[in-house]
């Protein structure tokens, strides 16, 4: 792709992984768009887009379907509600789903990264992940994870992942972008 400042970048702007696919997106030139919602505190400032309650409602799903397709139990509170409200919409207006952490035994991903991640399944969208353990990418292809190294072709995606980024994590990232988008413009 060449044309990359038609291309949007959602996330959540949190530390670590996110903040991470913002900083080269805004390094790059590409528009950054960064969910959040009141009393919520996120690393990014650019493009930070507050959520109203209605519009958090929009992405609202019952917890025990949560907890049953992720294999895990996650607490009734509300912050967590609203994270994974917020997650909906980083999902739903992004295409490609591309999130940086570590792919469980049950091949969910782990943490709240990996709620956008079935979301992707579920919605049959592209989705890799980069995981940090076994230090390389892998696609969702037949109901399974496939090696593969991805490449930004769409003109939105969604950056996400875990605020315990290894270097080899944000490596990845790195390369993705130059991959992706080539070299980054001169400031």
């Amino acid at each position: 792709m060449t044309d990359y400042f038609a291309v949007t970048l959602y996330s959540g702007g949190h530390r670590g992984a996110e903040a991470e696919f913002g900083k080269l997106a805004e390094h790059w030139g590409i528009q950054e768009v960064n969910f959040s919602f009141e009393g919520h505190n996120i690393e990014r400032t650019r493009g930070v887009r507050m959520l109203s309650l209605e519009e958090l409602a929009k992405g609202d799903v019952s917890m025990e379907i949560v907890s049953t397709r992720m294999g895990r139990n996650y607490s009734k509170a509300e912050t967590i509600r609203k994270v994974i409200q917020s997650i909906f919409h980083m999902v739903n207006n992004g295409y490609h789903v591309i999130a940086i952490g570590w792919i469980q035994p049950d091949d969910t991903f782990k943490g709240g990264t990996g709620w956008g991640v079935e979301l992707a399944k579920l919605f049959n969208r592209p989705v890799n992940v980069y995981d940090q353990e076994r230090k390389g990418w892998f696609s969702w292809k037949d109901n399974k994870w496939v090696v593969e190294t991805p490449v930004i072709v769409d003109k939105t995606f969604v950056g996400t992942g875990t605020r315990n980024l290894t270097d080899e994590g944000r490596k990845a990232i790195h390369k993705l972008f130059e991959d992706s988008f080539g070299p980054a413009k001169e400031n």
